[in-house]
């Protein structure tokens, strides 16, 4: 006996270290931070609109696919138990029992049958176990069995005196077990022994199942065990080596048939209809707990684990399946394929395999450290690209025909099946087959650029691609030894994350504007308008296109999806399929994706953790529906801070002016962790056009003003659109300084401005009108006096002009005087010198006369009047001593004459006009210090 637990240990090891690099479908993870709760979870359910409810410590959970939300109970107490039945959901919790409500506003209310029954618990009696049946609820504690008719309103009670564990429900009966005693069906509300078999009193059950047509008991430490003609058999099965090693808490038979076994240490097993073990799931290999509290099946076919620690989601039937390197063993993979049933994956680590349907992990294959580029299978061989050169590839063992490091890829040669051309971080290749077997033969002279992507174009040209330096056309020689010409084609822009393949006879170059394809009529590479669809500059990550022979596709890769295009059946233009898989989920490195066929349809894709295997059979573009789940409304009131009000839904709201600020929570319960679910809004009467899709499951809108709105809300799941467009209705009322009497009040207070302005205007305007005449008579006035001072000036001017004129006429005759007198003079004085005396004197008397002509005085004065016809009289005035002589000789003073120039015009001497002029101060009363000629000038 000894012997035999010692090899069930080391078979349980052998399986249990198996089973951790197995491929295991996506698990969604949520920790108690992300839900709001506590630890542990007890139960798990799910309502007609795929909401899912958890029973934990804290209170009741519900999940909507976007936002946990937790519902404590009135008494604080743990939930144990929790099932929805048709619209209600149903708890059990500390000495209480009922189900919550969802009224209008989307918020679920409790109401406690216990009490409404007065119901009196035992103490510290918990409800464990919740059970529809017909027209009944069955709820189980540890001590009793209530069971209520929801039609009467009324209970029974079933009690035991030893402990009652579970209750199940098989078929249409309820079954449960007695500690001791064994197992009993309730019938006709009393217990009927259904088996005592030793088995069963002496090992606790976990769950009781159908199982084509037998009553199939499952144990916590023994397995399971079948009731025949009323004796017990062990189911044996190859499950046993595990089960008989672990002890299981919690399960559930899926719809196909199969189990799912919650275990108190190590995760779940899921076991076939037949009993094998069909995978393993625990801590190590992608649950967040091994402690599993409870197990659910929902109705997309996800198993939900509620966990000593978190709940866990499961997507069994997901089209994909994940092999996740956590311990990084393997590392990123890079290169992948199916050969001699086997399955090869080339990571940054080297080179491991595995046999496809082992679940056993990969193994490395010796000599192959280092980063794999490419496995290519020519010629019934396996071949390796690899940092350190080529491999041949032969079951585990690698052997290296080229130690040119940095292999790219290799490819055939057409029409020479001997030769092979591969690309290497230098330049390129050539391979050679000599009696069966392939070596390196040399290398292409003048060429050393680095050959990640290259075509044949035909036997002597290749399209080398670098994405760094563009598209280049090399020109070969015949038996390929050296490169005669490089041309780079400028049709071709360079870019990063570039590539450059063969598909179907045509030479594609990829960058980030699309797809080209290349022209040999035109020689040149030209957009393709169909294949072109592929990318787009908002999600292009990577230009990379995979030709998948084997599956007759071309693989493209953006930020969220991957696509394929396949030949349609109806016509000569491709059909684009896509893969909602996002690049954050997706986890690979941009510009080294990879995709290869396994079978059955289905590929891996090795990305920088592992690789995810993608069953396209699985692939189904389903419907969801969104719903609007909460609205809510705030307002500030009394100044004590925003107040949040929720909607009811099914009514128009109509909110008041100062409720403006409005939020709204929407979602789409799907629960698949490769769906991204995105939401598109719309709010009619002030943003008319669909906002950009958002992973965000809620909107506010702030401070809208007054007036009537619509609420608009989408969801896409993936590529595909919900089937339904949810709406909600509401008004903001005007505030009540617009409302309709306010607007009367308006009115009348308007009509009373304007009257009151009207006339103010009135009076304004005929002030305005008679300043306006006052200024426009001040004005003309003004006009007026300056026209009699333009008048004036012109008369000014004119008599300045005048004055001007007689000046100059004084002066011209003033100097003529001078220039007679002094003539007259000199003549004077010559004929004095004469001999006869007596005629000379007659002539002398002569000259005197006309030296002391008044009438020359008589034409002067009038001259000198006419040019300042006051001066004299202002003389006369100011000193009326003054003779006519003293008067002329002030004249010419006037007129600035020097005393030499006096002196003739009064026929006498310089000297004696000094005197005069002497005699003249006197007379006038000047200081010796004034100046005559100066005072006579101011006069």
């Amino acid at each position: 006996m000894k012997q035999f637990k010692i090899l069930c240990f080391y078979v349980f090891l052998l399986v249990s270290v198996t089973l951790l690099a197995q491929e295991r479908p996506p698990i969604q993870t949520y920790s108690p931070n992300e839900y709001g709760a506590e630890n542990q979870n007890w139960g798990i359910s799910q309502s007609k609109d795929k909401y899912i409810y958890v029973a934990n410590n804290k209170g009741l959970l519900e999940f909507n696919g976007a936002r946990w939300k937790l519902y404590s109970l009135p008494n604080q107490t743990i939930v144990r138990s929790v099932k929805v039945i048709d619209d209600l959901i149903y708890t059990g919790c500390y000495r209480d029992f009922g189900y919550w409500k969802r009224n209008n506003f989307g918020v679920l209310t409790y109401v406690s049958l216990a009490k409404q029954l007065n119901i009196s618990f035992l103490e510290d009696e918990e409800v464990w176990n919740i059970i529809p049946i017909d027209n009944f609820i069955v709820f189980q504690t540890l001590n009793r069995i209530y069971l209520y008719n929801k039609g009467a309103e009324t209970y029974a009670i079933i009690n035991s005196d030893t402990t009652i564990n579970k209750v199940f429900k098989v078929n249409e009966g309820v079954y449960f077990q007695k500690a001791k005693y064994g197992v009993y069906e309730i019938h006709n509300g009393k217990p009927s022994l259904v088996s005592d078999d030793p088995i069963l009193k002496t090992n606790l059950l976990v769950n009781i199942f159908n199982h084509n047509g037998d009553v199939l008991f499952e144990t916590e430490d023994n397995g399971f065990y079948i009731l025949k003609n009323n004796n017990l058999i062990r189911w044996e099965i190859p499950a046993n080596n595990i089960l008989l090693n672990d002890r299981i808490y919690s399960s559930t038979q899926l719809k196909d048939q199969s189990f799912v076994l919650g275990s108190i240490s190590n995760g779940i097993l899921l076991i076939s209809a037949d009993g094998k073990v069909t995978s393993q799931i625990n801590q190590n290999n992608g649950l967040s707990n091994n402690t599993v509290l409870s197990v659910f099946q929902d109705v997309d076919s996800n198993i939900w684990l509620g966990l000593e620690y978190g709940i866990n989601c499961i997507n069994i039937k997901s089209p994909f399946k994940i092999y996740n390197d956590e311990k990084g063993k393997i590392g990123s993979v890079n290169a992948s394929i199916l050969y001699d049933n086997k399955l090869y994956i080339g990571t940054n680590q080297g080179l491991f395999y595995k046999k496809l349907e082992d679940n056993g992990g990969f193994k490395f294959i010796k000599g192959t450290q280092g980063a794999t580029w490419c496995l290519r299978e020519i010629d019934n061989n396996l071949f390796c690209g690899h940092n350190s050169g080529t491999f041949i590839i032969n079951g585990d063992k690698a052997q290296l025909i080229s130690d040119v490091l940095g292999t790219w890829d290799i490819k055939p040669i057409e029409k020479d099946s001997n030769l092979l051309l591969q690309g290497n971080y230098d330049g390129l290749y050539i391979l050679e087959k000599k009696n069966g077997d392939w070596h390196f033969r040399n290398k292409l002279d003048g060429f050393d650029i680095s050959s990640r992507y290259y075509e044949m174009l035909n036997k002597t040209e290749v399209f080398v691609s670098h994405e760094y330096k563009g598209v280049f056309r090399v020109k070969l020689n015949t038996d390929y030894t050296k490169v005669t010409s490089v041309t780079k084609d400028t049709s071709a822009h360079k870019g990063t994350t570039t590539s450059l393949i063969k598909y179907k006879g045509d030479y594609l170059y990829t960058q980030q504007d699309g797809v080209f394809k290349f022209s040999l009529a035109k020689n040149r590479f030209i957009k393709d308008s169909i294949l072109s669809q592929l990318f787009n500059k908002q999600t292009y990550t990577s230009g990379r296109l995979i030709n998948d022979i084997k599956g007759n596709k071309l693989w493209s890769f953006s930020s969220q999806e991957i696509s394929y295009v396949t030949p349609s059946k109806l016509s000569n233009i491709p059909k684009i399929n896509n893969i909602s898989l996002p690049r954050s989920i997706r986890s690979d490195v941009s510009g080294f994706e990879n995709i290869s066929y396994l079978n059955d349809n289905k590929y891996l894709y090795g990305n920088s953790s592992g690789y995810i295997i993608i069953d396209l059979d699985k692939l189904h573009n389903e419907s969801h529906s969104i719903k609007i789940n909460s609205i809510s409304n705030s307002n500030f009131k009394n100044g004590n801070g925003f107040k949040s009000n929720y909607l009811d839904r099914s009514v128009k709201g109509d909110l008041q002016n100062n409720q403006n600020n409005i939020e709204f929570h929407y979602s789409v319960p799907e629960f698949n962790k490769y769906l991204v679910t995105e939401y598109q809004y719309k709010l009619e009467g002030i943003y008319n056009q669909w906002s950009n899709w958002s992973s965000k499951p809620s909107e506010v809108f702030e401070n809208l003003p007054y007036g009537d709105y619509t609420f608009l809300v989408r969801a896409r799941v993936g590529n595909t659109l919900s089937s339904n467009t949810e709406s909600y209705n509401f008004k903001i009322e005007r505030p009540w300084l617009l409302s309709n009497q306010m607007i009367a009040v308006y009115i009348i207070l308007f009509s009373l401005l304007s009257l009151v302005i009207h006339n103010m205007y009135k009076r304004y305007y005929k002030k305005q009108r008679e300043k306006l005449l006052y200024k426009t008579q001040k004005e003309l006035e003004l006009k007026e006096l300056e026209n009699k001072q333009q008048l004036m000036r012109f008369n000014n001017d004119k008599l300045r002009q005048d004055i001007e004129n007689k000046n100059r006429e004084l002066g011209i005759s003033t100097m003529s005087l001078i220039k007679k007198n002094e003539f007259l003079n000199n003549l004077k004085t010559e004929l004095k010198k004469a001999d006869d005396i007596k005629k000379i004197r007659r002539i002398v008397k002569i000259i005197d006369k006309n030296l002391n002509n008044t009438d020359d005085w008589n034409l002067f004065e009038e001259a000198f009047n006419n040019a300042d016809k006051d001066f004299l009289k202002k003389v006369k005035s100011e000193h009326p001593t003054l003779t006519s002589n003293d008067l002329r000789l002030c004249a010419y003073l006037r007129l600035n004459l020097s005393s030499k120039e006096i002196a003739p015009l009064l026929n006498i001497t310089p000297r004696s006009v000094e005197v005069k002029r002497y005699r003249l101060r006197k007379k006038m009363g000047l200081s010796h210090e004034s100046s005559l000629i100066d005072y006579i000038l101011n006069i």
